[in-house]
């Protein structure tokens, strides 16, 4: 389901654009046949005439019905729908910073020979990937249910600080859904 909602999100456009033409070929085969049963004289004309202008009508109203059906679509279903349209947030790894360490060139030495990087320094603690002290929450404890309005408690303050952000995740999806973000170092 949710595949199908993110192919009609899109191609929105160009699926209101094909179904337009259509719309326009059979308005206008609506009108000769219109033009044709108002002229007809004889009754199999009549009957020919009202065939085409039902068979004009019908493809109308399916089209009509197709284009709706994408905008109920697109704009109330697919935007109920859990993970259909994750948004995309890299998750950056705070610790991780890659630093490169140039050696001291010696005459007659090419600038490139001899550089490497070093991997980063900050070990995470306890394997959860906080640092106590720079980067940890402290509320609500990980692996706690939280309904309601709930505070959240914690420190992000590193060397070098980028940002940091809070995400959410329901049980059984892979999604996370980012709720706070913010630039500046908190403590506590």
């Amino acid at each position: 389901m949710a595949e199908a909602l993110r192919f009609f999100r899109a191609y929105e456009f160009w699926i209101y654009t094909l179904l337009a033409l259509g719309a326009l070929i059979y308005i206008r085969k609506f009108i000769l046949a219109w033009d044709e049963l108002r002229a007809a004289a004889f009754g199999l004309e009549r009957e020919s005439a009202q065939s085409r202008l039902n068979q004009a009508a019908s493809m109308l109203v399916l089209l009509l019905s197709m284009g709706l059906g994408v905008f109920l679509m697109v704009t109330f279903v697919a935007p109920s729908v859990p993970g259909a349209f994750p948004l995309n947030t890299p998750t950056l790894d705070l610790l991780a910073t890659a630093t490169t360490t140039l050696p001291a060139i010696t005459p007659g030495q090419s600038e490139t020979v001899g550089m490497t990087a070093t991997p980063p320094t900050v070990e995470p603690a306890g394997g959860e990937g906080c640092v106590p002290g720079q980067v940890m929450l402290a509320s609500p404890e990980d692996g706690a249910e939280v309904t309601g309005v709930i505070t959240l408690t914690g420190t992000a303050d590193l060397q070098n600080f980028g940002f940091y952000k809070y995400e959410v995740q329901r049980p059984d999806e892979p999604v996370w859904l980012t709720i706070q973000a913010g630039r500046n170092t908190v403590v506590d």
